[in-house]
């Protein structure tokens, strides 16, 4: 059967991640997906449509792309199952792996880490340039770290854990289909005057889709931490008690726990397009933020996916 997750697929796309990430020489599926929210974007944003009218044509977009992105899968596995059964997994697993970014957020935070430990904060600041959205020209060294321990934290869940998730439950269209939310997201699903109500429906179905592997997140955190000798219990005790002041419903988890295991505060003033904005702090004011939290949370994130994919096979086999 090709829909319901295959455990061992799951496994060896979560390994081919972290063995080769993205290749450059394919054209990944992502890429794809942008460019179709962008025609769609185009194709349906208006500027005399009031906001009912974007929510609606935001709403269409979202349907359109996740249904196109879990089809273009379902049909690609159903074609490769008609040549050979060994090609149809081959290619699922394949598909799962650009589903997962494990080996692209150890990368970059390592260059970040690296340039800190070399004293070269300019370079360290353009480095975690590339996987925040916040201002980075003006970061201390203590706020490159805290934006690439939070950066790594919350793309835990997006990056490792939902995918591997999703690809459980239903094979690798359903993993492409969470993706394609996630895509959809990074792209429309912004509170400025343009997305406010087109991509609201994004944003809305981003949250559902997370909500679930937000909080295995948490808990497969509190155990990795266990894992590598950090502290689990203030993990789990950070994790019930400061989750729930991020504005997000999703990313607080993740964040805090990280904050509880490594015994350091999340959290703080950050600057967005030249505005501060401030978050509640997570976590203890501690241990200072030193380059070493960046490796420590890299080790959080693959950990998590090791059990993640190591629980749901067992349910999946029992």
């Amino acid at each position: 059967m090709l829909i319901p997750g295959q455990p061992m697929q799951a496994v060896m796309a979560f390994v081919v991640d972290l063995l080769f990430g993205d290749p450059s020489f394919v054209t990944h599926p992502v890429i794809l997906m942008g460019k179709l929210i962008s025609w769609g974007e185009g194709f349906l944003w208006h500027d005399d449509q009031d906001a009912q009218g974007q929510k609606l044509a935001g709403t269409l977009l979202v349907l359109g792309v996740v249904g196109i992105a879990f089809g273009v899968g379902y049909a690609l596995l159903l074609m490769a199952a008609h040549i050979h059964g060994v090609l149809a997994h081959l290619l699922s697993i394949w598909l799962i792996s650009t589903t997962i970014a494990a080996k692209g957020l150890w990368t970059e935070a390592g260059q970040i880490q690296h340039w800190l430990q070399q004293d070269n904060l300019a370079e360290a600041r353009k480095a975690v340039g590339r996987i925040v959205g916040r201002d980075t020209a003006q970061l201390d060294t203590a706020g490159v770290i805290r934006a690439t321990v939070e950066s790594v934290a919350e793309n835990t869940v997006d990056a490792v854990i939902a995918p591997l998730f999703y690809a459980l439950l239903a094979g690798a269209p359903l993993a492409l289909a969470y993706r394609a939310v996630n895509t959809l997201d990074s792209m429309v699903g912004y509170k400025n005057e343009r997305y406010r109500d087109f991509g609201w429906a994004a944003a809305r179905v981003d949250d559902i889709v997370n909500y679930i592997p937000a909080r295995l997140t948490g808990l497969l955190m509190t155990v990795s931490a266990a894992f590598l000798s950090l502290d689990a219990k203030n993990c789990w005790l950070i994790l019930c008690r400061d989750s729930s002041k991020h504005p997000s419903p999703n990313s607080g988890l993740p964040e805090a726990a990280v904050a509880g295991a490594l015994q350091i505060q999340l959290g703080g003033e950050s600057s967005y397009q030249g505005t501060v904005s401030f978050r509640p702090y997570l976590g203890n004011p501690g241990n200072a933020l030193i380059p070493n939290h960046i490796n420590q949370t890299r080790w959080l994130m693959v950990m998590s996916g090791i059990l993640a994919i190591l629980a749901g096979s067992i349910i999946w086999v029992v």
